[in-house]
């Protein structure tokens, strides 16, 4: 069998191939051009066709069936249905026009609050325009939800107050506005918006119990505490030394050197300043409901409240976040955006490992998480860090009997937060 070679592309072939080519470009330039065309027209109209509701959409879908219906099928019932709908479009479109100019103020009161306690909204509507203003309506998000007021006519310069109430039953930071004003029909065809404000936000911080000074942190040094580890550069002196080059001489002793003929420096016994570092899983398959999660965000709240109370240097993270330690309003507030999440790190050892990479050698690790972690996680966060780390393990488990259980790692079993200040003494002790 004879093999046929493929010979050198013809002039003609080439033609048919270059044009090929342009066509292609010239259609690929066309299709930018439009779609930036388009792009450019959709933002120009944006502010008409954003006033039209799905509602309204339908409506204007429907008056269009309806009349093509009309004029194939001759049906004067679909005729009069398309003209009804489309008189009720433009009709509403009467009600969009006007402009209103209003000073709003939004406030909360207070802003920050423990979950469970009250706290009261006020809305402060002033017509600011030289004119009397029309009766509107205005909106104001709170959380999931939507607080409606009617605002009646305001004279120049006038103002109407509303009041509303904020539910704090759980832990959240529940965000408030933007206050909107309202105009559009009573059908619902078409809407139009205003916004006045900003968004401002209420914290709602976790139940906390009280614990004892210096009990949370289970570190009792103010100054430093001594270790064993000899340094050549601290505060606590340990002995004597023959001078090895390199060593400052501002650690030189010198009235033994001239007594003994040799070059003698001071050693030193290394402080440490207390660090502590807690660790809370935020896993939503470590625990066994949300009660038990709020449980074991109540019991990280107290703890590290407490800690800084105490003045001891601290960090605490979880999954998602690293809180703010500064002072205990920081805390609290990062505390009130602590949520549930899921597979962020494989294991509670890899999470400590992730958020703790970058910090000192801690004092103290407090570990919290819930009741479906296994005790044998608690203990592998334990081989992460040095001997001289002490780590203690915090288990919410709601409605479960309190206890301490010790096989090398104290995990204590929190059922109720009243019941973490005897934990802790006892886990202290």
């Amino acid at each position: 069998m004879t093999t046929v070679e493929p010979g050198p592309p013809t002039r003609r072939d080439s033609g048919w191939t270059s044009a090929a080519r342009g066509l292609r470009n010239g259609v690929a330039n066309a299709s930018r051009i439009a779609g930036a065309g388009l792009v450019r027209m959709g933002g120009a109209i944006a502010p008409v066709t954003g006033v039209v509701t799905p509602f309204g959409r339908i409506a204007l879908a429907s008056a269009a069936g309806a009349l093509v219906l009309a004029g194939v099928l001759g049906w004067i019932e679909f005729l009069f249905l398309g003209a009804t709908l489309l008189a009720a479009v433009v009709l509403a479109c009467l009600t969009l026009f006007g402009r209103a100019q209003y000073r709003v103020e939004i406030g909360l009161e207070p802003a920050r609050v423990v979950a469970g306690e009250r706290a009261m909204g006020r809305m402060l509507v002033t017509n600011a325009a030289p004119r009397r203003s029309a009766p509107t309506r205005m909106e104001l998000p709170v959380g999931a939800g939507v607080a409606e007021f009617r605002v009646p006519s305001l004279d120049p310069g006038g103002g109407r107050e509303e009041l509303f109430a904020v539910p704090t039953a759980r832990r959240a930071v529940i965000p408030a506005g933007p206050a909107l004003s309202v105009r559009g029909d009573q059908l619902g065809l078409l809407r139009r918006t205003v916004r006045w404000t900003e968004v401002i936000e209420l914290f709602v911080h976790p139940v906390t119990a009280r614990l004892q000074p210096s009990a949370a942190g289970l570190v009792r040094d103010l100054e430093g505490e001594v270790t064993p580890v000899v340094t050549d550069n601290d505060i606590s002196f340990h002995a004597l030394r023959a001078y090895e080059p390199g060593d400052p001489l501002r650690n030189v002793h010198w009235r033994t050197t001239a007594r003994t003929g040799t070059l003698m420096v001071r050693q030193f016994e290394e402080t440490r300043r207390s660090e502590l570092v807690i660790v809370q899983s935020t896993d939503a398959a470590h625990y066994a409901s949300d009660d038990e999660f709020e449980l074991a965000v109540s019991i990280t709240a107290s703890l590290a409240v407490q800690v800084l109370q105490d003045g001891t240097t601290m960090h605490a993270v979880t999954d998602a976040l690293r809180l703010r330690t500064a002072t205990p309003t920081a805390l609290l507030d990062d505390c009130a955006r602590i949520e549930p999440v899921a597979g962020v790190h494989p294991s509670l050892r890899e999470l400590a490992r992730a958020q703790t990479s970058r910090l000192a050698a801690p004092s103290v690790v407090l570990l919290v998480a819930g009741s479906m972690l296994p005790v044998a996680e608690f203990r592998g966060v334990q081989r992460l860090f040095g001997a001289d780390t002490r780590v203690l393990a915090f288990r919410a488990e709601h409605g479960a009997r309190p206890g301490i259980r010790s096989a090398g790692l104290p995990v204590a079993t929190v059922g109720r937060l009243d019941e973490l200040p005897p934990i802790v003494r006892s886990v202290r002790g």
